[in-house]
């Protein structure tokens, strides 16, 4: 992949892509004593991820709870200050930014947030929801422009002018998402990072929210970056698609080819969980079942961090050399040794021993031991 920093120096490049992603970590320190307040160890939430996002297009970020993805979403928006690495938008090294230049430049990139509830202020209603945003960045053009910006606002995301005088805890939960939307949408942004947009929300609504995501992104010409990990939904609004596991991306890919044929070990294994209604394609299709857990992010496994919980693992490589994203077909990424091989089924799926983790209070690190329960894969 190339660099941010060739990116930001290339006009043909910075002109397709409008997020480019260099080596991005963000390590959350672990903090113990009263006192001396010392650091004993690190969260590695985010560790070495690249990743580029071209106008226009939507990309989607899925992995299973605890991966990083929103840590990754927020680190990108300097929400979470990373460790180290760099984020180029349009041709713009965030991490040189401070103050008010970074200030006026979150008016370009903004957040909808997972939990609705959660992310609106109870004691104001939406029309001051709104306006905030607005006001903060010069956009408040005065009460009549305003009220009809607005009023556009609210018909552009499916919800009557009456809304303005509403507080969140008068609607529904897919109401309360496109007010967020809304929100994002008042300061005119070029990118939103819509972090599990609709989770929280029952499938019927789920489709109403995602078709008015493609349909603004039709209207505002905007560019996403949609972090789930609901598979299906990711499928139907992404472009692109990539993989993240235990702070690292593991696949990147169209959509289409990514579900076609998944490259990299743990993404079989996702797809592989997704229920097929038709009980003859359910029979016939693959059948991954993943032993253990999730392995601590602040004691991650040596070399390839899903070694503790692949089917396919050498042990002689995996368990110590870590793998680096590359192309093994045009267009699809994989971080795996022996992606070739398990394509080309010259290397067979074999048992799983499952890893227990255990604690050592001395540390307050986690440690993983075999256990002595295995799981046929």
């Amino acid at each position: 992949m190339t660099s941010a920093t060739e990116q930001a120096a290339d006009p043909s490049t910075v002109d397709e892509s409008l997020v480019s992603v260099h080596d991005l970590k963000v390590h959350f320190p672990i903090k113990r004593g009263v006192i001396l307040d010392r650091t004993v160890g690190y969260v590695y939430a985010v560790d070495g991820v690249d990743l580029s996002i071209r106008r226009g297009e939507t990309y989607g970020l899925v992995g299973e709870s605890g991966c990083g993805k929103t840590t990754f979403g927020r680190a990108l928006l300097r929400l979470v200050e990373p460790t180290s690495g760099r984020a180029v938008f349009d041709g713009t090294d965030l991490s040189t930014l401070r103050g008010e230049s970074l200030r006026l430049m979150r008016r370009r990139m903004q957040m909808v947030f997972q939990d609705p509830m959660s992310s609106l202020d109870p004691r104001q209603s939406v029309e001051s929801i709104l306006v905030e945003g607005m006001r903060a960045h010069g956009l408040d053009e005065g009460t009549e422009s305003t009220g009809k910006r607005l009023r556009e606002l609210l018909s552009a995301v499916g919800l009557a002018s009456t809304s303005l005088r509403k507080y969140p805890h008068e609607f529904s939960g897919g109401q309360r998402q496109r007010i967020g939307i809304a929100r994002a949408l008042a300061v005119k942004p070029d990118l939103i990072v819509a972090d599990e947009p609709v989770s929280a929300l029952d499938v019927s609504v789920q489709a109403q929210v995602v078709n008015l995501l493609e349909d603004l992104q039709q209207e505002f010409g905007l560019t996403y970056l949609v972090i789930a990990h609901d598979l299906a939904v990711v499928r139907h609004i992404s472009d692109r698609i990539g993989v993240m596991y235990l702070g690292g991306m593991v696949e990147e890919a169209d959509s289409d080819d990514l579900y076609a044929e998944p490259l990299h070990p743990y993404t079989r294994a996702l797809l592989s969980a997704i229920p097929v209604p038709d009980p003859e394609i359910e029979d016939r299709r693959e059948r991954i079942l993943l032993a253990g857990d999730l392995p601590s992010p602040a004691n991650p496994p040596t070399g390839c961090r899903f070694h503790t919980r692949c089917p396919w693992r050498q042990a002689e490589r995996c368990d110590t050399e870590r793998p680096v994203l590359r192309e093994i077909l045009p267009g699809h990424k994989a971080a795996c040794h022996y992606a070739e091989e398990i394509r080309e089924g010259r290397i067979l799926p074999h048992e799983v021993r499952a890893e227990v983790i255990a604690t050592d209070l001395s540390s307050d690190i986690e440690i993983s031991t075999p256990a002595s329960v295995t799981e046929i894969v």
